[in-house]
């Protein structure tokens, strides 16, 4: 993933973080195009804003590198789905039909989500990877700055950000059903499982998709 064109260097920064995580000076100078000092001046800029931190992480040899990661803060620098009126939304469901309604909610969005997906997502002759392509580009059409990778033996699908953070936080059944999405739209020959959460105090969520 890269990021958007129009974006400063602080907001490349901040991108690159979040989507490789925590990485050194050196490493962030080299994905930037610009001098050490150059990222010195805009991580201590964003340190001051309370959007990253930085630890030193002790090396082989010479002087230990200085290691710098996001700060929850900085989520707001990112897609959130009109955070508060989902949560508002949510509130006031289980208020009006409990927790049995809210279920019903969910089940309902889940249904919308498998009907669009499979209208977008490649045909059944189609090969494991293209499918897995197609659904990390519905991923980040979404906001979920979403990236798949070959593994020794499968594929896998990482989402760098969660745009529903905040409803999911509230609400974990829209976890359990985007997970439940995947495995309807990927084909009954494959399994996919979430090694990573983000709610679990995982950095993103990971899915490991492997063919039966």
């Amino acid at each position: 993933m890269r990021p958007p064109s129009s974006a400063g260097p602080r907001e490349k920064l901040l991108f690159h973080l979040k989507t490789k995580g925590p990485q050194s000076t050196g490493a962030l100078a080299k994905r930037l195009g610009v001098t050490p000092m150059a990222v010195r001046q805009h991580t201590a800029k964003l340190e001051e804003e309370g959007l990253v931190a930085s630890e030193d992480e002790a090396g082989r040899v010479g002087r230990p590198r200085r290691i710098w990661r996001l700060l929850p803060a900085a989520n707001e620098r990112f897609p959130d789905s009109h955070a508060e009126l989902t949560l508002d939304l949510l509130d006031a469901a289980r208020e009006a039909f409990g927790e049995a309604g809210v279920a019903k909610l969910v089940r309902a969005r889940g249904k919308q989500q498998l009907a669009l997906y499979r209208e977008r997502m490649p045909g059944a002759s189609s090969t494991l990877d293209e499918r897995v392509a197609a659904l990390a580009a519905l991923r980040r059409e979404e906001g979920y700055m979403a990236e798949w990778s070959r593994t020794a033996d499968g594929f896998r699908l990482v989402e760098n950000h969660c745009p529903i953070c905040a409803a999911a936080e509230v609400c974990t059944g829209l976890c359990d059903g985007e997970l439940a999405l995947f495995r309807e739209v990927l084909g009954p020959d494959v399994d996919v499982e979430r090694t990573e959460y983000l709610l679990d105090d995982g950095r993103r969520c990971t899915y490991v998709v492997r063919p039966r």
